[in-house]
Parts: structure tokens; sequence; C-alpha cells
């Protein structure tokens, strides 16, 4: 294994207390990065022989197939951060010094570096797995690794995958819907999704009821009111003209002839519609949770504060409670490309 002769001057030696290791302190002074180690804390050190390195020998108990590269690579990125930029082998780090805090730091370090939720988690997994065998090779007690285990995994919902719909894409979806009564609640359903920010399961739930005057009580999970802007509530009421005012389901299935049957959409009818719209209008697959996530980030972009944003997406807690009157004013704030006939 090749040594990092700077990383050597850089990182004073000092003996330690396990027979045969020498740690490296990491310096008392470093360049501001987000790889910084705690000050002055023993992360470095020569290699261990193969039968008492928790890295070979969690590797080794690894099946081929399940992925030992990636895990060696994940380990790689940790020992980077671990040490504070000194090496990128996980053979040097002195996993016997890893503790609570350098773990949380290097979850902290990989969410400001932009590192993807997935990828951080299969790192920190990996450091749980090297971390166990330490445990069995008496390098850390038992207290140490359920702490170090303690440090939670990165929410894959905050990251979620998808993408951004333009107001240039949502006005050909509206234009491609047409004026006949399958396209008005097509139309409809586009206002909701886009324009209100509901989910795809909420959608479907709404009934006529629910609906009053471009206020919309969602129902599923913690009631909450969202409300059509401009735009959107001129196609919902266009909409509700051609379906009648029978209780039940706001949006409909709409049969050959215009026929409109008084039952409810299932989500994934949903999801299909929203497929053909944008072949037609020749706009680039998305998915229906992506006008969710576009009509959070425009109302961001228009200024909007993101407590009021949060609550009436329903991602609020107690704590972040707006008068209904302001979210109404904050939905007002979005575009929705809708024009009548």
């Amino acid at each position: 294994m090749k040594h990092d002769n700077n990383a050597a001057v850089a990182a004073p030696m000092k003996p330690d207390s396990q027979e045969g290791r020498v740690t490296a302190l990491a310096p008392a002074v470093q360049p501001a990065s987000s790889t910084e180690p705690p000050e002055s804390v023993p992360i470095v050190s020569v290699p261990a022989p193969p039968d008492q390195d928790p890295v070979l020998i969690y590797l080794a108990g690894i099946p081929a197939s399940i992925g030992r590269r990636g895990l060696q690579h994940s380990l790689a990125r940790a020992a980077e951060i671990l040490t504070g930029g000194l090496t990128k082998s996980a053979l040097i780090v002195d996993w016997a010094a890893v503790r609570y805090q350098h773990v949380a730091a290097l979850r902290a370090a990989l969410i400001d570096d932009g590192v993807k939720p997935a990828t951080i988690n299969h790192i920190l997994s990996a450091v749980r797995g090297t971390m166990r065998e330490a445990m069995r090779l008496e390098l850390v007690d038992a207290e140490t690794l359920a702490r170090v285990i303690d440090v939670n995994n990165v929410s894959t919902s905050v990251l979620p995958f998808g993408r951004h719909v333009s107001t240039g894409e949502i006005s050909r979806l509206f234009k491609t819907c047409g004026d006949s009564p399958i396209g008005a609640r097509d139309a409809a359903m586009i206002a909701l999704l886009y324009g209100c920010g509901v989910r795809r399961s909420e959608v479907v739930a709404i009934e006529l009821a629910d609906y009053d005057a471009g206020a919309v009580a969602i129902r599923q999970g913690k009631v909450r009111n969202v409300y059509c802007p401009a735009g959107g509530k001129e196609a919902v009421d266009d909409w509700i003209e051609r379906r009648g005012a029978w209780p039940g389901a706001l949006l409909c299935p709409v049969k050959r002839g215009g026929y409109v049957q008084q039952s409810g959409m299932t989500d994934q009818a949903v999801m299909l519609r929203l497929q053909y719209l944008s072949r037609r209008a020749r706009v680039s697959h998305f998915a229906p949770h992506d006008l969710r996530r576009s009509y959070v980030s425009e109302l961001l972009d228009a200024g909007a504060d993101i407590a009021s944003v949060q609550q009436l997406a329903g991602y609020a807690t107690d704590s972040t409670q707006c008068s209904e009157e302001y979210k109404r004013r904050i939905a007002e704030m979005l575009h929705v490309p809708y024009f009548r006939k």
C-alpha cells in the first residue's frame, strides 16, 4: 500500500495504547472545509494486520454479488471525510477512535456536499458494518457501537427524484385538453395538481362538497385547506358546469360522447391521463408528483415564505400555522396558465 508522505508530515505521530499501532493526530489548525474532522482527534493509523482490520473482515463477509466494490468506494469516501482529507484509504482510519460525533459530522458533511440521500445512507451503512466488526475485535465497546449506529439515515423523501414542469409546459397541457367534457375534466385535474399542489391520491378523494369558490378541503390525513389561484379556479368551475351538481367525487370518468359517470377516478387513471396529455402536448415525461413539486418551487421563487408553502402543501407542523386568508394570498402568487375558450 502506498502512503502519502505529505500526510505523514502534516500529522504528528504519537504512540497508541494498542501494541504495534501508531496514531496520527489531526492538525490543531486546519483549513475550513466540509471534510474537516473534529480538532485534535486521533483518527489515522498505520494499517492493522489483516486478521485485526475491521474493514477487511467486514468486506470479506460481504458476498461479491451484493456489491463489495460499492462498499469499498463508500468506505473510501468516509475515510476522506473522517481524516479531513488526509487519506482515502479506509485501511488507514483508526476505527478504534471513531465515535458518534465523527459519524454525525460525516453525515452532515455529505449532506452539505449535496450527495444524494441513497449514497449517504450507503456510506453510513458501510461505516456501521465496519464498526460492528471493530466491536467484535474489541477495538470499541458495545456502548460506542450503539451510539454510532444511532446516527440516523437521511430521509430519501427530503430530496426526491423528479423534475420541474415549467409554466410553458403547463400552458401546453391546458391547450391540449381542448373544449370537450373530458378536456374540461382534464384541465380541472391539472389545475388541482399544479395550482393547489395536491397529491395524486388526494385529488381523486376530493368531493364536490369539498370545493367552495376556489377553496378546497383536503381530508386525507390531517385536514387542510388549499386555494385555487386565478386560472385554476376558472378551470375547476368550467368542469363543474359540465359535470353537474350531483354529490360525490369532483373528478369523474368521462365516457365516449361526453357522458359523465357518477363515480370517482382512480389515482392510476390520473397518471395514465397525464401521460396521454404529455405525449399529445409534446411535453417531456413527468410524474404526477412533479406537478406538486413545481407548485412548491414556483411559489418559493415568487417570494412566498416557506412556512406557508409547507402548510399549503401539507408538510407543515403545528408550529407553522398561518391564517387561512394569508394562505389564500400566498396561493394567488402562483400563475396558472388556463384561459377560458
